[in-house]
């Protein structure tokens, strides 16, 4: 009996001393969204040949070198409230800085916090292969949507 009673009070124990599995199924931080259009014709899509992507002060999106693509999504700095991009097409290259404020919200236990930016605008950008930029969304929450439209 003495034997039943210490296996039970052991399981006991065992199950309670579990913790529970967190895992991250929540939305984090989105990335920017850029679809690319026809300066002509405005509505339609046109794709661009990106000789590459990069960070002005730090790295390049290896997935967008040497590129056909009507649309991209690039990460914003989270410890700053600019963002300066450098696209490159047909060794043209263009430079964006982007501006923004920062909104720390906390997701739950497992993901921590996500940064939803807001008020985005465009602080500076030169215009050699793109002829103008149109902010379509000033809340960048998430990246189903385009936020910004460029136009070549």
């Amino acid at each position: 009996m003495k034997k039943y009673f210490t296996v039970i009070v052991l399981s006991i124990f065992t199950f309670f001393s579990c913790e529970k599995d967190d895992i991250c199924i929540e939305a984090t931080t989105p990335s920017l969204v850029i679809r690319f259009y026809n300066n002509e014709t405005q509505t339609e899509l046109k794709e661009v040949l990106l000789d590459s992507v990069w960070e002005i002060n730090l790295y390049s999106i290896e997935k967008y070198n040497n590129t056909e693509i009507d649309s991209l999504a690039i990460p914003l700095y989270l410890n700053q409230n600019e963002t300066t991009y450098i696209l490159e097409n047909n060794s043209v290259k263009d430079t964006i800085t982007f501006n923004y404020d920062r909104n720390d919200i906390f997701v739950s236990r497992s993901c921590g916090y996500k940064t939803i930016f807001e008020n985005l605008q465009i602080g500076s950008n030169t215009t050699n292969w793109i002829k103008n930029i149109s902010i379509n969304n000033t809340i960048i929450e998430n990246d189903t949507a385009a936020h910004i439209s460029i136009f070549h």
